[in-house]
C-alpha cells in the first residue's frame, strides 16, 4: 500500500482532489498508477475522498506548470476553468511559482492567468480562456423543439436557453441558461463524466459566449451558478474570453493507494 498526499480544493463548489506531481516520490507513484481508476476511487463521495474528479499538477516544458484533469468516471477532460484557478492558487501559495502572471499547460492549450493576491493569499484568479468557437450550424431555436448553441471552450458545450432551469441528466457537457437581464445569466451545468456540478468555468464561458452571440447580453456579465458567481468578459478586440472567480483550499491529507488502483 502506498501513501499519496493530496490537496482538496474547489472553485465555487466545483471540487477536485489535487495531486502535486512536482514531488518526486508522488510523481513516481503516479507514473505507475491507473489514473482512470484512481480518479473513480478518490471521487466517490462514500468510499473515497469525494470530488468531481482528480487533477494532477505537473512540471511543464512549455509553461509554469501542466494540469491534467480526470472526471469522476475516469475519463480525461481537456480543460476546466474552476480547476485551473485552484492550480494557480496552489502554485503561488506553495512557492512553486511566485509570479502573479503565470501560464498553465492543458490539453486545450496553454492558458495565461492573472492572480489577485491579498496578504500572500490568492483570492481571485482571472483566466484567459482563449478564443471560443461557435458551430455555424447551431442556432437558438426556442423551446419547442429545443434548440441549442454549440460552443467550444477547449471542451465542447451545448447551451440551451430556457425560461426556467430544469432537472439535469448525466454524462454530457450541457448548460441550461436563463437570461435575467443584459448583464446577468442563471446557469446550471452537467459535465461529461461527473454529472451536475455546482459550477463549471468553461460552461459559464460557453453560456456567456452563446448569449452574446445571440445578442441577449452585453459583453461583460455575471454568471450565477449554484455554487456562486463568475465574471465573464468576451473581449471583442482580442477575441478571447476572460473568466474571473475564486479558488478555495479545503483541506490536505494522504490517500492510501491500494494495489487495485
Amino acid at each position: 500500500m502506498k501513501i499519496l498526499p493530496f490537496i482538496k480544493m474547489h472553485g465555487l463548489g466545483n471540487d477536485y482532489v489535487y495531486i502535486d506531481c512536482f514531488l518526486k516520490t508522488t510523481a513516481e507513484i503516479i507514473a505507475k498508477t491507473d489514473l482512470a481508476a484512481l480518479a473513480r476511487a478518490v471521487s466517490d463521495r462514500h468510499f473515497g475522498i469525494g470530488s468531481d474528479g482528480l487533477v494532477l499538477i505537473l512540471p511543464s516544458k512549455e509553461a509554469d506548470a501542466k494540469m491534467r484533469i480526470f472526471n469522476a468516471d475516469g475519463s480525461e477532460a481537456q480543460m476546466c476553468g474552476n480547476a485551473i484557478r485552484c492550480v494557480a492558487k496552489y502554485l503561488y501559495e506553495s512557492g512553486l511559482c511566485r509570479e502573479i502572471h503565470m501560464q498553465i499547460e492543458t490539453l486545450a492549450g496553454i492558458r495565461p492567468l492573472a492572480l489577485h493576491v491579498t496578504k500572500e493569499k490568492v483570492d481571485q484568479v482571472t483566466v484567459n480562456m482563449g478564443k471560443p468557437r461557435i458551430r455555424p450550424d447551431s442556432f437558438q431555436l426556442g423551446q419547442d423543439p429545443i434548440g441549442y448553441t454549440a460552443v467550444d471552450m477547449g471542451n465542447p458545450h451545448a447551451v440551451f436557453f430556457r425560461d426556467s432551469l430544469p432537472a439535469l441528466p448525466d454524462n454530457t457537457n450541457v448548460e441550461f441558461v436563463h437570461v435575467r437581464n443584459r448583464k446577468e445569466l442563471d446557469v446550471r451545468v452537467i459535465e461529461r463524466g461527473s454529472g451536475e456540478t455546482l459550477a463549471c468555468g468553461t460552461g459559464a464561458c460557453a453560456a456567456a459566449v452563446a448569449a452574446i452571440f445571440h445578442g441577449l447580453t452585453d459583453r461583460a456579465l455575471t454568471v450565477h451558478l449554484p455554487g456562486g458567481d463568475l465574471l465573464i468578459q468576451w473581449n471583442s478586440a482580442l477575441s478571447s474570453v476572460f473568466m474571473t472567480g475564486p479558488a478555495t483550499e479545503v483541506f490536505r491529507g494522504t490517500y492510501l493507494l491500494t494495489d487495485n488502483e
